[in-house]
């Protein structure tokens, strides 16, 4: 069934984008949102630290990046405050204990419609941008960077600041 579902597909990269009357922000890129750069936290972190962080900084949710810049996942406060209270984790325990490892990634140059419709049925989207990096013996290979997380306020604040109806 998700094969025959537009919005499916179009999250997942399969089409474009099939609504036939757009709004104006419609095929603006992702860029255009102006995004400030992301709190990282490695995984090493512990819960107890990572709420430390998330409070003082003003964060309610962080992507979990491997110093490899593999992305794990997303650490949010309220799930962290919720498990370790609920016993199924520890204050002590590295963040991966509690980081959503089901995610959505969009790139810099996808459009504000294929973001629209991830946001339909997620609460965020992790930014990515993809480089080419070389190791010692020339060999070289793809890194995804998280550029920033993305959610639906923010592409509300877009769209309501930057209305052109």
């Amino acid at each position: 069934s998700k094969f025959v579902n537009d919005k499916w597909m179009i999250k997942n990269g399969f089409l474009s984008d099939v609504q036939e009357h757009k709004p104006w922000w419609w095929n603006i890129k992702v860029q255009k949102l102006n995004l400030s750069a992301p709190l990282i936290l490695l995984p090493e972190v512990s819960c107890q630290k990572a709420i430390e962080i998330l409070q003082e900084k003003g964060y309610d949710q962080a992507p979990v990046v491997a110093e490899s810049g593999l992305i794990l996942g997303m650490v949010t406060l309220s799930n962290t405050l919720t498990s370790v209270l609920a016993g199924s984790a520890e204050f002590s325990d590295p963040v991966t204990k509690v980081t959503y490892d089901q995610f959505s990634k969009i790139g810099l140059e996808d459009s504000l419609g294929k973001l629209s419709c991830i946001l339909e049925n997620d609460h965020f989207a992790i930014v990515v941008h993809e480089q080419m990096q070389f190791s010692g013996n020339g060999s070289s290979f793809m890194k995804q960077m998280v550029f920033g997380v993305v959610t639906a306020v923010d592409l509300l604040t877009f769209v309501s600041r930057n209305d052109k109806k």
